[in-house]
C-alpha cells in the first residue's frame, strides 16, 4: 500500500462518524418523509399508499394555506430586516474602540435557546404588564398594543424577537466579510475624495456582496423553518395569525396523527425553501461580485 493510499483510508476513517451521522440523521428521514408523503398512516397501523392524495388535500386545507402565508409575511419581516441591521452594526464595531466586549454583548442572543428567548419575550410583550409596554406609556405616553393576542402585531413581534435573537450571528458573518477587504481600497477612494458614505456604497457593499448572499441564503432557510418561538409565545394563535408551516406539520402529526399529511407539509416546504435557494443562486450572478 502507497503512502498516498494510506493516508486516504485514514481521511475516510476520520469523517465516517459524520458521514454516518449525516446518513442516518439527515438523509435517512428526508427520504422517509418523501416516501412517507404518499402514504396514509397514523403512526400505528398499516401504512396504505396514496399517491398525491396528501398534496392535494394539502393545497385544499385552509390550515395549511394560512400557514404558507404567515410563514411568507414572517420571512419578509426577518430576513430583510436582520441583514440590513447586521451590516450596519458589523460595520460600526468593525474599527471601534473595546470591540471584542460589544461582539460579545451582541452575539450572546445567538448562543441562547430559543425556547429561553421566547419565554422572555413572553413576558416582555405582556399587554397588562409587559416591559414594553410599561416603557411605552411611562415614556412616550402611548398604549401599547396587545403584542401576542392582536393577529395584526403577533407576527411583527415574533419577527421583533427573531430578528434580535440572530443579529449576532449575521453580525459575525459581515465582521469575517469586513475584514477580508484590503485597505488599499479605502486608500484610493479617499485619495480621489470619496467620504465615508461612498466608500461604503461603493466599496463596502458589493465587496460584501458574497457574504450577504451567504446570510441571505440562510436566513431565508432559517426563518421558513421558525417553530419554537410561534409555538411557546402563542401556540399559533391568535386566530391562527401565527399559525406557521413547521407549527402545522408538526400538529398534522402529533396533535392529529396524519403522517402521511405531514410528511406532505413538509416535502412542500423543502420544495419552497429549495426554490427560493436555487432563484437567489441564479439573481446572484447579477449582484455578487468576488474580488479578482
Amino acid at each position: 500500500m502507497t503512502r498516498y493510499s494510506a493516508d486516504k483510508y485514514w481521511g475516510y476513517l476520520f469523517i465516517a462518524p459524520q458521514l454516518l451521522g449525516l446518513l442516518v440523521f439527515s438523509l435517512g428521514p428526508l427520504l422517509s418523509a418523501f416516501v412517507l408523503s404518499t402514504m396514509k398512516w397514523d403512526g400505528f397501523g398499516e401504512k396504505t399508499f396514496v399517491g398525491l392524495q396528501n398534496f392535494i388535500e394539502q393545497f385544499h386545507d385552509p390550515e395549511f394555506l394560512i400557514s404558507v402565508k404567515n410563514t411568507f409575511y414572517y420571512t419578509m419581516l426577518t430576513v430583510p430586516t436582520s441583514i440590513v441591521l447586521a451590516i450596519l452594526v458589523a460595520v460600526a464595531l468593525n474599527k471601534v474602540s473595546g470591540k471584542v466586549l460589544y461582539r460579545l454583548f451582541y452575539y450572546m442572543p445567538a448562543v441562547t435557546s430559543s425556547v429561553a428567548v421566547s419565554v422572555v419575550f413572553l413576558w416582555l410583550l405582556n399587554s397588562d404588564f409587559g416591559i414594553i409596554n410599561v416603557y411605552l406609556k411611562q415614556w412616550f405616553g402611548i398604549q401599547g398594543p396587545n403584542w401576542l393576542t392582536d393577529p395584526r402585531f403577533v407576527i411583527p413581534s415574533i419577527a421583533l424577537l427573531s430578528v434580535w435573537w440572530g443579529l449576532g450571528g449575521n453580525m459575525v458573518l459581515f465582521l469575517a466579510g469586513l475584514q477580508g477587504i484590503s485597505a488599499s481600497y479605502y486608500e484610493a477612494a479617499q485619495i480621489d475624495g470619496a467620504g465615508k458614505l461612498r466608500q461604503f456604497l461603493h466599496i463596502t457593499l458589493p465587496l460584501l456582496s458574497p457574504t450577504t448572499f451567504f446570510a441571505c441564503i440562510m436566513s431565508i432557510i432559517g426563518s421558513f423553518q421558525v417553530f419554537d418561538q410561534s409555538f411557546v409565545m402563542t401556540g399559533g394563535g391568535p386566530a391562527k395569525a401565527s399559525y406557521t408551516m413547521v407549527l402545522h406539520v408538526y400538529n398534522t402529526a402529533f396533535v392529529d396523527f396524519t403522517f402521511g399529511k405531514s410528511s406532505a407539509a413538509a416535502v412542500i416546504l423543502f420544495l419552497i425553501i429549495l426554490a427560493f435557494t436555487l432563484l437567489q443562486m441564479w439573481v446572484s450572478r447579477r449582484w455578487v461580485h468576488y474580488e479578482g
